[in-house]
């Protein structure tokens, strides 16, 4: 048995070269694509050794084999784009009526200054996925590749983290009006023009930092394809600053939203006993604009910077982590980044809740279309 694996071991490799030349020039039924993922080349052969060569070059470059390796190379490359390409149908839906409503709704407080701005960031986080499902599936080549890496990429995350910015300011202007109500500070954030200077500044900072990430990925396509090679000496460092900086302003935000709506709730509740009333409904929609709005943050956002950290430490050491162990911090990154993308789903349950006017309005627009049918119907009976 063994003499019979090591001849087709010696088979498939004086054979592969030549069979990978022939499968770019003549795309057929035979596919032939090389993935660089995480420390990893998978190979994907037409040809009774294809999966055999894929194991040998996994093993070439690990020291063991994980038994379900093949199992996530499905889950990163056909199970995660077809879960992309589901939640980009119905956030586009769910945003597309989030979009018509608020639009048509003054900004007359600041509060809906900032959910405003967070459908805007939702929209633009929505426009990546299809260019990453399509790049994800094998289509598109090398210059969709490009394109993701350059600027899709960067537009998804410019999106999340001002969503998440705004996920604060909205905290932070929650606290003011409800605990600090006579501050001078409330005053000052319930203004209109003040939150449209801070939604500014917050683009801002977030392009700044941004950005560059795109003009800098700027050099000639690699032999083996990855976004990091693909950036200058100068991009690679920005990169790294950017990364850092950007998950400080997530941790920030967590703690500041734990502290506000922390203080929220025992406001609220310590003042609903002062006045001894039946507030169980109050109580109740106090609870559910708070706890939506941190239910969806947690829920998102949590798992992918706590799965950051220990990712990240794995690309800066490689000498000190298997290939094997980047192998599985990328697969679990990927899958927490999924959670991140289906932020853009939820949201509007947030607007639903936080947001009276918005409430009211997605309401009687419903109502309309309900009431359409049964006017028509009575009119026909005459």
């Amino acid at each position: 048995m063994e003499t019979s694996d090591v001849k087709l071991h010696h088979w498939c490799a004086m054979v592969h070269q030549p069979l990978a030349q022939w499968l770019s020039l003549n795309r057929g039924d035979l596919v032939s694509r090389s993935v660089e993922r995480a420390g990893y080349v998978e190979q994907r052969v037409g040809s009774p050794c294809g999966k055999r060569l894929y194991d040998m070059d996994y093993i070439n470059n690990t020291q063991t084999e994980p038994k379900n390796s093949t199992n996530f190379s499905m889950f990163t490359h056909q199970v995660l784009p077809v879960l992309y390409a589901i939640i980009c149908a119905c956030a586009f839906i769910l945003n597309g009526i989030a979009a018509w409503i608020f639009f048509r709704v003054p900004s007359s407080s600041a509060l809906v200054v900032y959910l405003k701005n967070m459908v805007v960031a939702d929209v633009l986080m929505l426009f990546t996925y299809p260019w990453r499902v399509v790049s994800d599936l094998g289509y598109g080549g090398l210059e969709l590749k490009l394109i993701v890496c350059r600027y899709t990429a960067v537009l998804f995350y410019l999106s999340m983290y001002t969503g998440i910015t705004f996920m604060s300011l909205i905290s932070l202007e929650r606290y003011f009006k409800i605990v600090r109500s006579t501050s001078g500070v409330s005053s000052f954030l319930q203004r209109v023009p003040v939150a449209k200077a801070l939604t500014l500044l917050t683009w801002g900072v977030m392009m700044f930092l941004m950005l560059p990430n795109a003009i800098l990925t700027n050099q000639p396509m690699p032999e083996v394809f990855s976004c990091m090679a693909l950036k200058s000496i100068l991009g690679r460092r920005w990169h790294e600053i950017s990364a850092h900086f950007i998950v400080g302003i997530f941790w920030v935000a967590f703690l500041l939203m734990a502290f506000c709506y922390t203080s929220i709730t025992c406001h609220v509740y310590r003042s609903y006993r002062r006045v001894q009333r039946d507030s169980n409904e109050a109580r109740r929609r106090s609870n559910r604009s708070i706890f939506s709005l941190l239910a969806v943050f947690v829920f998102c956002f949590v798992p992918y910077h706590v799965c950051r950290v220990p990712y990240t430490l794995s690309q800066r050491h490689k000498d000190g982590i298997s290939n094997h162990n980047r192998f599985m911090l990328f697969q679990i990154k990927e899958a927490t980044l999924f959670l991140t993308a289906l932020n853009v789903c939820l949201d509007p349950v947030i607007y639903f809740f936080m947001c009276k006017t918005f409430r009211e309005s997605l309401l009687q627009k419903m109502s309309s279309v309900n009431r359409r049918p049964s006017i028509g119907l009575s009119i026909s009976n005459l």
